[in-house]
């Protein structure tokens, strides 16, 4: 079956729904959700989005912190767009009914996070996220130009390559017609033809063993790109949020957020003594590249698998009405935090590199759009700095809306598009083949590709991640499609693509550390 919109929204987090939700008043639009519209990256951000609100922070002081962050590696036009038009964005979230923390005089409630020189992070509670997501799905029912299909998985992005033209990475003008969709339900292959189409498919969590992003995280849209010869940048720059709650078995896993030591919480050792000063000035509130490698160096010199985040100090009545969320899954386990130290130990979280796209999210590829965190604006440079992540999604969804609607007129269906093929394949003999396989490739990039690197350990995980892509690959030739056939390749891509750029990095800069090349280069390259 082939379905015809102007515009396609693969990804249903922030940066599809809101794009969807402005696209809409210039034309149809179809939002794919290959699980449902609440299972979304965006729905598990506790911390908020940093936006200035009130004196004395300003734009300037955000830029700041921002590129202090970033260590050398940020874009600067792209911070600066990202933290100018933040605040027109945040009006609109609120125009469309979503909550945010007030003090009793009205003002908002605002946090401070790690890196932050002031406080500016709009929240509601510790499930900000959660509360975001609700309300952009309430919105998105109420759109009669967007068609929302849940449970339907972008398998890959249409291009000249599927009208029989060989394509490269040097084919000047590659285009994008659309997607081949595989409807879950009815194991169906359909064909989405799309004037425009935005990538807003989310993190790449689902490549290590532990993380805090959803199962679906399995970098798609990325892959995708990467396979119709798009350019991809920076996927050395995996972040490690230093405090995710430990607990072995549970994926995700649970994330104890960067504003409760804002708050005020400190870091110790299982023996209960402070050690983030040794690392930096700003004890438990620098960086999260820093405070994720202090950690790993912690645990590496004593043994230990996990350290403790300590807020008993402050008012329990308090840290619980501001982390109910945390406060209650850690009661679960038998923890009560405002008595108890929290274990915690870091986990990947956040990628910063993706697919390149320039201020108005356009790609590499003709009328192909990215936004959110399968993107790489240059905002967040070798590391994100905390809660910057939302705002980029909404802006650079909003700058892909505002281009993409001077050329809709001027675009046409690519009706040559043809039915998707699969003659002469057939179901995978045995389902543990590919279960094994995305095992295998959790444990070769927790064990080789984590916080500390070398070029030793790099290419171990390449050799062995050369192997399971031929088998995969094999696989995929001769099998009817699955989602978890597909995402088995995807995640093999992305992992690929981590090592590739972490090898071509002869520098220690940001989230990439390797013990090869200890130093920062003075500049990025």
């Amino acid at each position: 079956m082939t379905r015809k919109f102007d515009f396609l929204v693969i990804g249903n987090g922030i940066a599809g729904i809101s794009f969807a939700l402005k696209a809409s008043r210039y034309g149809t639009v179809a939002l794919l959700s290959k699980s449902s519209l609440d299972n979304a990256n965006t729905a598990y951000a506790q911390g908020g989005i940093a936006t200035v609100m009130y004196s004395p922070d300003t734009f300037e002081k955000h830029i700041a912190d921002t590129l202090d962050a970033g260590d050398g590696h940020c874009d600067i036009d792209a911070v600066e767009k990202v933290i100018k038009e933040a605040p027109a964005q945040i009006e609109e979230l609120l125009s469309w009914g979503i909550d945010f923390d007030r003090n009793d005089d009205g003002k908002f409630d605002l946090h401070k996070e790690g890196g932050h020189s002031e406080f500016r992070i709009l929240h509601h509670k510790d499930n900000t996220g959660f509360e975001i997501q609700q309300a952009l799905i309430r919105r998105l029912h109420a759109e009669k130009n967007i068609e929302v299909f849940e449970g339907y998985f972008a398998i890959e992005i249409l291009t000249q390559h599927h009208l029989g033209e060989v394509v490269t990475m040097h084919t000047p003008n590659i285009e994008c017609y659309g997607a081949y969709v595989l409807n879950q339900q009815t194991n169906h292959i359909h064909t989405f033809l799309a004037k425009v189409t935005l990538l807003a498919t989310g993190g790449i969590g689902s490549v290590y063993t532990t993380t805090t992003n959803p199962d679906i995280a399995t970098g798609d849209g990325i892959a995708m790109v990467h396979r119709a010869r798009g350019v991809i940048k920076d996927m050395e720059f995996v972040q490690f949020h230093p405090t995710a709650l430990f607990h072995p078995g549970e994926k995700p896993t649970f994330l104890i957020t960067e504003a409760i030591r804002g708050y005020g919480a400190v870091l110790r050792t299982q023996n209960g003594k402070e050690f983030m000063q040794k690392y930096d000035e700003r004890g438990s509130l620098a960086p999260r590249d820093i405070v994720a490698r202090a950690i790993d160096n912690e645990m590496k010199m004593r043994g230990h698998d996990f350290v403790y985040l300590d807020v008993t100090h402050k008012d329990a009545e308090e840290t619980k009405m501001h982390f109910p969320t945390i406060y209650k899954k850690c009661m679960e386990l038998g923890v009560d935090i405002t008595k108890d130290y929290i274990p915690v130990s870091p986990t990947q979280h956040y990628l910063c590199g993706g697919i390149e796209v320039d201020l108005n999210g356009r790609s590499s590829i003709d009328r192909l759009y990215a936004a959110g965190e399968c993107s790489c604006t240059g905002l967040h440079g070798a590391n994100r700095l905390a809660s910057n992540s939302l705002i980029e999604a909404i802006v650079y969804a909003d700058a892909a809306v505002k281009d993409a609607v001077k050329y809709i007129d001027k675009y046409s269906w690519n009706e040559m598009i043809p039915a998707w093929d699969d003659a002469g394949t057939k179901l995978p003999e045995e389902m543990v083949l590919i279960t094994q396989s995305f095992r295998e490739v959790e444990q070769i990039m927790s064990t080789y590709v984590g916080i500390v690197r070398s070029n030793l350990r790099l290419k171990r995980a390449m050799s062995r991640l050369e192997i399971l892509y031929k088998e995969t690959e094999d696989l995929f030739d001769r099998s009817v499609v699955s989602r978890e056939l597909c995402e088995l390749r995807n995640v093999i891509s992305v992992a690929y693509l981590i090592i590739k750029h972490a090898l071509r990095r002869k520098e220690s800069r940001g989230l990439h550390f390797t013990v090869d090349y200890p130093k920062r280069m003075h500049k990025s390259e």
